[in-house]
């Protein structure tokens, strides 16, 4: 190879740089050809060097899936790492925002401290409450898009129908609707981002005459704006975290709400008292606050996160320290857990003025983490009320005018709201075609299996979020979906780099990872016997929607990439994987704005994590 250097000056360090002006393609021997051209039997193009520096990242394109939280996130993850990519993201919803935006029902807020559910690149001390109510997070989603001119990225109200894997060309061959007007268009992709989220695709609950009914039909994922329940005799199906909100939400304006309750719920104190009552390491600054009953901060106090950025670091890095505790609640027979129970079994007591009627309805006797845990203020206290009713016994219909009871009877209702949940089946929205078939098919047959929730074997170039055993359960989602879209985007970068064509993780790597979740989970409360969505909604089966660790665990998990975990296609003909090293050069060296003599860096020797 010929190779001419020219000097080039570097106004900022004053160093020179040399740069490759021209070269000129190596040839291989008959001898050497012969080793590259047969390999496992099939013919195979002659190696050559790639004409490029080392580091060179080819163009590629990344569709993703979903403008909620984890959507939006990717996108500025993306942007900040990648270079020489393009990318689009495909969002059903008029707006960004995802489940913020979708759910709107009456009491509709996270459980998770305002503080801490939010990404830790965008700090928001102007939170009103604990616990953020739906409108100000979906709010707080808008102006982050806003201000980081994310909307370029986005097409509203398009939704991917299928997705097919093209061997060859190493593509995902895309069909999206624009739900406006109807047409279908194709789309291609190296990548795929399915930010879809699991606790999105909602779902009518399976029983029968459901459709006959002539009142009023609500789905809390799907509340109609014009709703007025003020006055009328409603019934409220479920008692899981949306159940639990809206029945003390709507609770002062109905004439009678009838509660149905299949499986008792573990209902939490108020977040703030249990980590004071479990002498947590946020005590101490939680006894600083200024807050109500209603957990409202004062105007004092919200002026204070904003004018002293030292406290308010301190106060959010406090309560992260105390939700990252909790996972020792889970972990059965232990003494945390006994401890625990005990103090919610007795918060549930004293909130139910101890009619033991009610105390045998709603306090559960399977162990505390079984169903997902929620604190619920004014829950239990609106179902002591004249004019609430806790209905155990089954359904046996809904009828025209109500709903029947396995024993016969009816209850007459105005209307009817389902607190009933989501498709947590993790089966894929529309038919995605791998190396293996259809995955809607595999999943439906099989127990969903992931490759640390973000990947799927026999599925290249396809990542998800919050897939299979993710960490749903564990705390923010904000701050995970952080982690889990810069390991993604690492994967896409080394396949920029390296000359990497498709990369799925192998059946073995997910076979393995699938037996540790199955070993790991008896140990907690999460596989214990109540119905649940961590199970697919079974009363036992194998935990599906949950990591087998902690948070930090989790985090732990992600920090390192585990090459041998994974099986790769390469881009060159001769499938040589060190194709991508190219003409002998660096771009680090290449490239003006870099110090390419960084290794003499202080930086450069620190400890490896």
């Amino acid at each position: 190879m010929k190779v001419e250097i020219i000097q080039t000056p570097n106004p900022s360090t004053g160093m020179t740089r040399r740069r490759v002006a021209s070269s000129t393609p190596s040839r291989q021997t008959p001898e050497s050809t012969t080793a590259n051209e047969y390999a496992n039997g099939a013919v195979k193009e002659p190696y050559s060097v790639r004409e490029q520096p080392l580091g060179t990242a080819k163009h590629v394109r990344v569709v993703g899936i979903g403008a909620g939280a984890s959507g939006l996130n990717m996108i500025r993850t993306l942007r900040r790492n990648l270079k020489n990519y393009e990318h689009v993201v495909y969002e059903k919803n008029g707006k960004v925002g995802g489940t913020w935006h979708e759910n709107r029902y009456p009491g509709c807020r996270c459980d998770v401290p305002s503080h801490n559910y939010q990404f830790s690149w965008r700090p928001n001390p102007k939170w009103s409450n604990f616990f953020s109510p739906a409108e100000e997070i979906e709010k707080y989603l808008d102006q982050i898009c806003e201000e980081e001119h994310m909307m370029d990225a986005i097409r509203t109200r398009h939704k991917v129908i299928g997705a097919w894997w093209d061997e060859i060309r190493g593509l995902w061959d895309l069909s999206v609707q624009n739900l406006e007007t109807g047409e279908q268009f194709r789309d291609h992709a190296n990548f795929i981002v399915d930010a879809s989220g699991i606790l999105n695709n909602w779902k009518w609950p399976e029983i029968p005459g459901l459709d006959t009914f002539q009142g009023e039909l609500i789905h809390t994922a799907n509340w109609p704006k014009d709703f007025d329940y003020a006055n009328k005799t409603v019934a409220v199906i479920g008692n899981g975290s949306s159940g639990v909100q809206v029945v003390p939400a709507i609770h002062p304006a109905v004439e009678k709400v009838y509660h149905f309750v299949r499986t008792p719920t573990w209902v939490l104190p108020p977040r703030r008292m249990a980590m004071m009552m479990m002498n947590g390491p946020a005590k101490p600054i939680l006894g600083q606050l200024e807050i109500d009953e209603k957990e409202d901060f004062s105007a004092a106090q919200i002026e204070k996160f904003q004018d002293d950025p030292e406290f308010y670091r301190k106060f959010v890095k406090a309560v992260e320290l105390d939700i990252n505790g909790a996972f020792a609640t889970l972990l059965n027979g232990g003494p945390i857990q006994k401890f625990a129970t005990a103090k919610v079994t007795e918060w549930m007591t004293v909130c139910l003025g101890g009619d033991e009627e009610l105390c045998r309805a709603l306090i559960p006797t399977y162990p505390l983490g079984c169903r997902r845990m929620t604190p619920a203020p004014g829950y239990l206290e609106a179902l002591r009320s004249p004019k609430s009713k806790v209905v155990t016994e089954g359904i046996a219909s809904v009828v025209p005018d109500g709903i029947q009871l396995e024993s016969g009877e009816t209850i007459k209702v105005d209307a009817i709201i389902c607190a009933t949940g989501f498709d947590t089946s993790f089966t894929p929205r529309f038919p995605l075609f791998g190396r293996s078939g259809n995955i809607q098919d595999k999943f439906r047959q099989e127990v969903p299996k992931s490759y640390m929730s973000c990947a799927l074997s026999n599925v290249p170039n396809y990542f998800t979020i919050m897939g299979p055993n993710a960490p749903i359960g564990h705390g923010s989602v904000f701050t995970l979906s952080e982690h889990i879209a810069r390991y993604i985007t690492r994967i896409i970068q080394k396949c920029q780099v390296q000359g990497i064509k498709a990369i799925c993780p192998s059946d073995g790597a997910v076979n393995d990872y699938s037996a540790h979740i199955a070993s790991f989970m008896p140990r907690t409360s999460w596989a214990s016997s109540c119905s649940s969505w961590f199970k697919g909604g079974k009363v036992d089966g194998p935990v599906t929607a949950l990591h087998p660790g902690s948070r930090i665990h989790f985090f732990h998990m992600l920090e390192q990439f585990r090459g041998e975990d994974w099986d790769y296609t390469y881009d060159h003909p001769s499938t040589n994987r060190f194709h991508y090293l190219g003409n002998g050069f660096s771009t680090k060296e290449l490239d003006p704005a870099f110090d390419s003599t960084w290794y003499l860096e202080a930086s450069a020797d620190s400890l490896l994590g």
